[in-house]
């Protein structure tokens, strides 16, 4: 480690007395299920994984991580991430889009780790050292959410909590200016080109520099020449790195492309185009993935069959691979030759969320419901607020007649979204169905009152 850090204490730990860490998880919390209910967040297995992989990567090399991160996608064309309390950051599928390496993105979302670690939104409240942790969380829900998707948003604020809402979540220049030293430091530690910031920044500022509406995250991270100037002469601190094209950066770029952009140039021809231009192996594999994507997605399953046959036999561990093998397997109706294959990896990569939710997937379309509700339970052990295991597990459930449990899951997926006037309604119909059994009566009960308890302290606000 760096013998300066040790010298010289970071100004954010430092100086942030107005939330404790306590306060601040609980309040991420919070907004957490407010946004998974309201914003579009992508629930992918392989886009969640991707960039959770890629943060956690990142927050290794970063000092002060005062608890684990959660990254999340949003679908949304506009180029913008943001963090708020407890860790969480959002990454928006158009940032993705528009860098052109794995080093450009990891340069944003290290900047919006800084803004964490530097504990900045923390440092923002010093002068509401009373405002209790709901408040917090109402004030700020809705810009959050016009973060994430501005209509919606918008329509969640009024204008005069807007101002105050907004200047609470606000960087300042010193702000911006620790997050950009502490990001390229921590980008350059974890193995990333650290001229990435000031080469996706910089493209960024010029692009948009005329234009009546620029990208949200340069609304929200303004960008002047003097801070890009900053950023180049940081960047020289470090040696230059030649890093070779990720693969899995490419992959999940095309896989946003022709699933989750909604534009109708990335098709098969886009695709097509991209293979028959393509030089380098990685852009040529991404190329074909997409085009299997968008060949599946326009039900064609028997053209993009042997595209994925091909990329697995070169590659047979990849997961971008062995899960559209899972999807094509499924829309053909091989349920058990998606159920053999993915048993087989799950073996070796015991509760990984995309082999393990495939796998779920797959024995519920073949009618193994039991296999399928121990799975998603093992991988909710490890993962207890996953909402598309939960979703899965209704399914699951439902499909085999299992009523008790069918509702009870169905309950947890609406906690997880902060609706729990519907999640008690589903407890209320799962206590129907528990004859004579008092335990279960008993939990339920349980369950009803604590999901009483946090409507109450949402509905007080």
């Amino acid at each position: 480690m760096n013998n300066d850090k040790n010298e010289l204490p970071e100004i954010g730990v430092v100086a942030s007395n107005a939330i404790s860490i306590d306060k601040e998880l609980l309040v991420g919390e919070a907004l957490m299920r407010q946004l998974r209910g309201r914003a579009p967040i992508i629930n992918d297995p392989l886009l969640e994984e991707y960039i959770q992989d890629l943060g956690n990567r990142l927050v290794a090399q970063a000092d002060n991580a005062k608890f684990p991160f959660k990254f999340f996608p949003i679908g949304n064309n506009d180029i913008n991430a943001f963090a708020f309390y407890g860790g969480h950051i959002g990454i928006h599928t158009g940032l993705i889009v528009q860098a052109d390496n794995e080093s450009e993105l990891a340069s944003v979302v290290a900047h919006e780790i800084a803004h964490v670690t530097q504990r900045h939104l923390a440092r923002s409240m010093e002068s509401r050292q009373k405002t209790s942790p709901l408040q917090l969380v109402s004030m700020l829900g809705g810009v959050l959410l016009a973060m994430a998707d501005p209509e919606a948003g918008i329509a969640a604020i009024s204008a005069s909590q807007a101002a105050g809402a907004q200047a609470s979540i606000n960087y300042t220049r010193s702000n911006e200016k620790e997050a950009d030293r502490v990001g390229i430091e921590v980008l350059a530690h974890a193995g990333y080109d650290p001229s990435a910031a000031s080469t996706f920044f910089g493209k960024l500022a010029a692009k948009y520099r005329h234009q009546s509406k620029p990208p949200a995250f340069l609304l929200t991270h303004p960008l002047p020449e003097s801070r890009i100037a900053d950023a180049r002469a940081r960047q020289a601190i470090y040696p230059r790195v030649q890093i070779p094209p990720s693969l899995s950066f490419h992959l999940i770029k095309a896989r946003i492309q022709a699933r989750y952009t909604g534009i109708r140039t990335y098709d098969s021809s886009y695709f097509q185009a991209m293979l028959d231009n393509a030089e380098h192996p990685v852009i040529q594999k991404a190329a074909q993935y997409g085009l299997a994507l968008t060949l599946l997605d326009t039900e064609q399953p028997d053209k993009a069959r042997p595209i994925i046959d091909k990329l697995l036999r070169d590659d047979p561990e990849n997961l971008f691979y062995l899960d559209t093998f899972t999807d094509i397997a499924l829309a053909q109706k091989r349920h058990h030759d998606a159920v053999e294959v993915l048993t087989e990896h799950s073996l070796k990569q015991p509760r990984n969320r995309v082999l393990a939710l495939n796998l779920a997937n797959a024995l519920i379309k073949d009618g193994q419901h039991d296999d399928a509700v121990r799975i998603i339970k093992d991988y909710l052990l490890v993962n207890p607020e996953h909402l598309l295991s939960y979703q899965l597990l209704s399914e699951a459930y439902g499909e085999s007649r299992q009523m008790l449990e069918m509702h009870q899951a169905k309950a947890e997926v609406y906690a997880l979204i902060a609706a729990y006037p519907r999640a008690i309604d589903e407890l209320q119909t799962a206590y129907n169905f528990t004859a004579d059994s008092a335990l279960e009566k008993q939990r339920i009960r349980a369950r009803i009152e604590q999901m009483r308890d946090a409507d109450t302290r949402l509905r007080n606000l």
